[in-house]
């Protein structure tokens, strides 16, 4: 790391690194593409996004510069250690988007990935890291009752040493908690005793989200295990949020204009995130990624996902993309402690 990224990295600790705007760039080309990295998963340049812009857009704190993403730097200070994390499809957005930017890196180094339904991991043998991806929807246990159905309780975590044993550990639940009709995947919450079919979800999501915080105060030892909890990741299905009402993200190009701080940001389940965080004995670290991903419209798959074109995806984000500059922001949180 050279003597101006280390500047860098003196002023990121002192200034708010989620509030800023995003910068076109071109000399800011994406850390790896289709050809460097195989397993990518979202590329939607492969699955025909005819624009390009979208990859060239760099994320510009207001008060301060970060460091850029070195991959060299992060396997020599994470080498021999674990990196998991624990969530839905946004936390394997984010989880594909690291091993991409480590594998290019080093592209001659082996690697090994493994993808399974429940744990999937990506290593890099020469430098002893793993960097794991473990699905869970909703952190909270969801149990099959043979009368029932599948029954989400929201105040029970059964497995949590899962959860154990890593170096960083990131978790993540919002997505699965909004969903209803045949996404939906459970039939009752429960609390205590009490089952109900139905209660208002944030409510549902608050006891789940404090049930997972009393679980890290009580397991996590804080000098051995660095947490963080990846914000809520929004979704541009409804145009009106940037003035083109009936619109979703098909067919966007570019960013909202304007700062993190000048949006909309009315997302309840981030103020939930915040509220729970702050109780905590031993408070997660916040990636506060969801004011600048709200002004990221352009960065969706829509139908460039793979699926063909009657999938409009608005949630999950294309590769190379948004899910790099969390990386950044992990990786920038990360030197800030040292």
């Amino acid at each position: 790391m050279d003597h101006n990224e280390k500047e860098k990295e003196k002023a990121s600790s002192k200034c708010n690194i989620y509030e800023g705007s995003w910068v076109y760039d071109n000399s800011s080309n994406p850390l790896y593409g289709t050809s460097t990295c195989p397993f990518m998963g979202l590329d939607c340049q492969k699955f025909g996004r005819p624009d390009k812009n979208y990859l060239n857009y760099r994320w510009q704190p207001t008060g301060c510069d970060i460091s850029r993403f070195d991959g060299q730097d992060f396997l020599t200070r994470y080498k021999g250690k674990k990196i998991l994390f624990v969530g839905d499809s946004l936390s394997n957005n984010m989880w594909l988007s690291l091993s991409c930017m480590l594998h290019a890196a080093v592209p001659n180094a082996n690697y090994t990935l493994q993808l399974d339904k429940l744990l999937s991991t990506f290593t890099i043998p020469e430098y002893g890291i793993s960097v794991n991806f473990l699905k869970n929807g909703f952190l909270v246990d969801l149990v099959a009752d043979k009368t029932r159905g599948m029954i989400l309780k929201l105040d029970s975590i059964s497995t949590g040493n899962q959860w154990l044993g890593s170096d960083v550990v990131i978790f993540n639940t919002f997505h699965w908690w909004t969903h209803a009709g045949r996404s939906k995947t459970w039939k009752y919450f429960q609390v205590g005793d009490k089952i109900e079919e139905e209660m208002n979800r944030m409510e549902a999501f608050k006891i789940a989200l404090t049930t997972w915080a009393n679980w890290v105060d009580h397991n996590i030892d804080p000098s051995k295990t660095r947490v963080f909890y990846q914000g809520v990741s929004p979704v541009h299905l409804n145009g009106t949020e940037w003035g083109k009402p009936g619109k979703t993200c098909l067919g966007e190009t570019e960013p909202v204009e304007g700062n993190s701080s000048s949006g909309q940001n009315n997302n309840e389940g981030e103020d939930i995130v915040r509220g729970v965080i702050g109780r905590m004995a031993k408070p997660a670290s916040l990636l506060d990624v969801t004011a600048m991903a709200e002004l990221r419209k352009d960065g969706h798959p829509s139908i460039y996902a793979g699926g063909g074109r009657k999938l409009n995806d608005c949630s999950h984000w294309c590769l190379p993309g948004v899910p790099d500059v969390w990386n950044q922001l992990l990786y920038t949180a990360l030197l800030n402690d040292n």
